[in-house]
């Protein structure tokens, strides 16, 4: 079969694009070149905004006249958009499989295709200037048409469009017609794991050039001697007879200038250079000025960083020194308007990956806005800057290199990587190029390398070139820790990064402490990059106004990848989630270490390129969670990778836990954080010195009478009733009021996190582990000198199975109504693999939503995610404590817990604490407004209905969260198995606001 259509046929990129150039615009004057404002440069034209829209079913559906006359019945978008997301046609997301069947370069007949109408009012520019019609971004193919007259054609959906209208354009008004295919060809090299979405979907603008005119540029800097730097500049021109190069200072101080001929190399060596890098990424003004037959004819600037990138014996440096890149994987994405992000969202990403201690990113899989490239030099963002390029699809058939190894595929491969490099070259920011992700290895990516290094010397990646056989970077994707420690023990001849890690998938990742500290431990991994920055959830809302997030499936679509692109460090609505927050500690630039024994707080720098001068650290002595004490220690000029010793003697309690917190702070106020703002916290243990045991005064004894198949127990002021069937707290009460509203209950299942989904589906699904029941073998009673003692035996295990666990419940009722619970479990059968917890649940009255602890916090925090969250003493609502994960799924942990009270506004409640006199080893709570089958239940968050109690879990070991929605299982370290187990609790009612007497150990005859 052979098409005749150019959207099927991959040896043609466009008709009439113009030639890939630096992104720049030229201005009329000197003051307002120095605006940077491109809506200030010469004969720039907005064209964003409204413009008329139909959907056809088929490019042959469109008639001429759609092209050619404008129709004022049409609907109205505004532009940037992506039609589906506006309710034309269907919105689909597949991770990796094309929504049509493969055959390339084929695509579907019936293959959606919009037309986009808007008429403009324009005179014709003066002689010899030429009008240029710009896109940013149109997904998939698009043809331009002005009065009817085609203009020309595009494809590479990520990838600037330029054509000349001069000779299409007539004075006054003028019909632009632009028709936008969803899929072409370039769709099987556009799979890059997001919402399959179409339209014409970043800034569309109008742009006037003179007749004597800049055409491109290329500047780079080479540094020697430290901070000496050659910066040399090659022009392309048009009319043009001499050009002025000059170089500022950010306050307008010229450093230097230079005229120079259209075809000559201008260089400018400049001593005591300010050299750009991640952590003062300083941008000289550099401006050129083009002269013609007529005098200067325009001013073109641009934000010039000083960096050169080079590679020394497998090292990668940056201005000759060593560094590391600390990053994301980041796909453009707006809630409301998909991949139509606008200038603002991607300011406030750079600003929340800054304030995270972030300091690279990963394009992944596209080129990016042009602006982003200019905010990243401004930010100090270093980019692997990514191209268009992924054909992950064609793994589902077999052979992911299908068209990558197929030289009929070669132009449309290298246009790509041409048209990313000859734009963005002039930044400071890019690292390297990386040819795209997922797509196989063939002989296009040898191609794509060779036009990368022709035309910029900075290195290259590619990550499916495994060895780094052809590109400059050793690269590799979810390898596990020991993988990586195995990298960096045996290193190759080139600089390695891991560029895709810790899947962000709802509820982690985990393990990120483990992987930091093997990736500082060699300085071969010079980089690693989580999965991924952003959740793609898309905005709506229910029909009472509720909003939720969508994803694969959410629109009857079919096939999809359901929530798999629900995996990002910030949620859908451009807030942190709890990964990011332990992301920004384990990467935290301050290294501390404290020796109590000494008195001795290490400071270690741990950036590349800065001292600590702006750094304060606020050393706080905690006792039992509370502040006593409090100092400054500020390291002043210490110099990257430097260490520094303080004197800092902590006294210890005389009774109590003494902790020193440690909070880093950066004194400097930046464009994207305010002074004092906390960059990371340690904490290191001082002291624990038990609290004596106070002697209660004496009590009546609790007595037990059984009334059918109810014991009821009397205790001072309260009563607990148990049945003696099932073991099973029917009632408590204390105080007049009820403190549990639901039985306290062994269990070994926590709501499904995404992180788990592979362990669900290979060992807890086929062996039922979610559905586990609990037969009661016997209840008994004794009295036990004032206390009375209940042990109940349950055998859990789940149906079909010949395995489970045989349990014993003891609860010792004391006279003054405390209850100490002893739990133990004895496993039989076959099965002895992870679990998702080993504890207790029980539910407790929805009056009791105020939480307070003395544990990690304030943040939601588990065993292998805790580093960010330090033990304190914190209070809570339990509606607040739940993490809105766009899935619902296990959340609001808090570990290293000592104690946790639930109370109601008066300050009455319950006490969760280890008892008294036994290992003191402390315990994981969470409590949610909703159980666990709620929980389970939910796809969305409006699936969720507040209960009118809560549930409050207390486990004594809780599974580490991993990232296994694809890639590390967790941690050995970090695993609960299901095997022997034993531990206690004491559950003390309150009925006072005074917690201070209810936590202190109380001895009871």
């Amino acid at each position: 079969m052979e098409s005749t259509h150019d959207w099927e046929n991959p040896s043609l990129t466009g008709r009439n694009r113009l030639a890939p150039h630096a992104y720049f615009f030229g201005y009329e004057t000197r003051d307002l070149a120095a605006t940077h404002s491109r809506e200030l440069s010469r004969g720039y034209r907005e064209l964003s905004g409204p413009w008329s829209f139909r959907l056809f079913d088929a490019p042959q559906a469109v008639p001429g006249q759609a092209l050619a006359q404008a129709d004022p019945s049409w609907d109205v978008v505004e532009v940037p958009h992506l039609w589906q997301v506006d309710g034309y046609g269907r919105l689909q997301y597949t991770d990796e499989g094309f929504p049509f069947p493969v055959e390339q370069p084929f695509v579907p007949g019936d293959d959606p295709t919009g037309v986009y109408q808007r008429v403009v009012d324009l005179a014709a520019p003066a002689d010899g200037a030429r009008m240029i019609l710009r896109f940013d971004g149109i997904e998939s193919y698009g043809e331009i048409y002005i009065n009817g007259q085609y203009v020309g054609m595009t494809k590479g959906s990520r990838l600037s469009a330029e054509f000349d209208i001069t000779n299409f354009v007539r004075d006054g008004a003028n019909l632009i017609a632009v028709k936008v295919l969803q899929y072409c060809d370039g769709t099987y090299i556009e799979d890059q794991d997001m919402w399959w979405a179409s339209g014409i979907f970043r800034d569309v603008y109008l742009m006037e050039r003179p007749a004597a005119r800049l055409t491109d540029f290329a500047v780079r800097t080479h540094v020697t001697d430290g901070s000496h730097a050659r910066v040399s500049l090659d022009v392309e021109t048009h009319d043009a007879t001499r050009l002025v190069w000059r170089l500022a200072q950010a306050d307008g101080t010229i450093v230097a200038e230079t005229s120079f001929a259209p075809d000559e190399t201008a260089v400018i060596e400049l001593d005591d250079a300010r050299l750009w890098n991640p952590e003062d990424p300083y941008l000289y003004e550099m401006t050129i000025e083009v002269e013609g037959e007529h005098g200067m004819s325009e001013i073109v600037p641009h934000r010039l960083g000083l960096a050169e990138v080079t590679i020394e014996n497998g090292r990668m440096l940056l201005n000759g020194t060593y560094f590391k890149m600390h990053g994301v994987n980041r796909h453009d994405h707006d809630d409301r308007k998909g991949r139509a992000v606008g200038v603002e969202r991607m300011r406030r990403d750079l600003e929340l990956m800054k304030r995270h201690n972030i300091n690279a990113v990963r394009t992944s899989h596209y080129a990016n806005d042009p602006r982003f490239y200019e905010l990243c030099d401004e930010y100090g963002i270093m980019l692997v800057a990514e191209t268009d390029m992924e054909s992950h699809g064609f793994e589902n058939i077999g052979n992911i290199a299908m068209v990558t190894d197929d030289p009929a595929w070669r132009t449309a491969y290298v246009d790509r990587i041409e048209r990313l490099v000859m734009q963005e070259r002039n930044h400071a920011c890019v690292i390297m190029w990386s040819l795209g992700n997922e797509s196989g290895y063939g002989c296009n990516i040898e191609s794509m390398y060779a036009k990368a290094k022709e035309l910029d010397p900075r290195p290259v990646h590619y990550e499916e070139d495994r060895n780094a056989d052809t590109v400059d970077v050793i690269s590799t994707m979810y390898s596990r820790v020991s993988q990586m420690n195995d990298f960096g023990e045996h290193p190759g001849p080139k600089p390695r990064i891991n560029c895709e890690y810790g899947h962000s998938m709802g509820n982690g990742p985990g393990g990120l402490s483990e992987y930091q500290k093997v990736f500082e431990r060699w300085d071969n991994i010079q980089g690693h990059f989580i999965w991924e920055w952003c959740d793609h959830g898309l905005a709506a809302h229910t029909e009472d106004g509720r909003r939720y997030d969508m994803y694969g499936g959410d629109n009857g679509d079919y096939p999809n990848n359901g929530n798999f692109c629900i995996d990002g460090m910030v949620f859908p609505w451009q807030e942190p989630s709890p990964g990011l927050t332990e992301y920004m500690q384990v990467i935290c630039p301050v290294g501390l270490e404290y020796d109590a024994a000494r008195g001795e707080l290490t400071v270690r720098n741990k950036r590349w390129f800065t001292t600590l001068e702006d750094i304060r650290i606020v050393a706080t002595t905690m006792v039992d969670g509370e502040a006593v004490a409090s100092v400054n220690v500020e390291p002043g000029a210490l110099e990257p990778g430097q260490s520094v010793d303080f004197p800092l003697a902590v006294a210890p309690a005389a009774v109590g836990e003494t902790l020193l917190t440690a909070s880093i702070h950066s004194t400097k106020a930046t464009a994207w954080g305010e002074a004092m703002r906390r960059i990371g916290v340690m904490q290191f243990p001082v002291a624990s010195v038990v609290r004596p045991a106070i002697a209660a005064s004496r009590r009546s004894a609790a007595t037990a009478s059984e009334d059918g198949r109810t014991l009821a127990v009397a205790t001072q002021g309260g009563e607990i009733r148990f049945d003696l069937i099932n073991g099973d707290i029917v009632a408590w009460r204390s105080a007049g009021r009820d403190v549990l509203a639901a039985p306290v209950r062994v269990g070994f299942w926590r709501p499904l996190i995404d992180n788990y989904q592979q362990e669900y589906d290979s060992l807890w699904h086929p062996r039922n582990i979610q559905v586990m029941q609990t037969s009661t073998r016997s209840v008994d009673w004794r009295q036990d000198g004032g206390s009375i003692v209940v042990e109940v035996c349950q055998r859990i295990a789940p149906p079909v199975q010949d395995f489970g666990m045989h349990t014993r419940m003891t609860y010792t009722v004391l006279p003054s109504g405390r209850v100490d619970l002893a739990v133990d479990g004895e496993p039989y059968g076959s099965y002895d693999d992870i679990i998702p917890r080993i504890g207790v649940s029980f539910e407790v009255p929805g009056v009791d939503r105020g939480v307070e602890w003395y544990g990690r916090g304030p943040g939601e925090n588990y065993p292998d995610s805790k580093s960010a969250n330090v033990v304190g003493r914190y209070r809570a609502n339990v509606d607040d404590m739940f993490t809105p994960y766009v899935v619902p799924q296990d959340c609001a942990n808090r570990e290293d817990v000592r104690w946790v009270a639930l109370r109601s506004p008066h300050g009455d409640g319950l006490l969760v604490t280890r008892p008294d006199g036994v290992d003191a080893k402390p315990f994981s709570f969470s409590a949610w407004p909703y159980t666990c089958q709620d929980i389970d239940d939910a796809k969305h968050v409006t699936d969720l209905t507040k209960r009118e109690t809560v549930t409050v879990n207390i486990n004594d070991r809780v599974l580490g969260l991993g990232s296994n929605s694809w890639g590390s299982e967790v941690l050995d370290s970090y695993r609960v198995r299901f095997e022997r187990f034993s531990f206690a609790l004491s559950l003390r009612p309150l009925d006072s606001a005074d917690l201070t007497q209810a936590i202190t150990a109380i001895k009871e005859a």
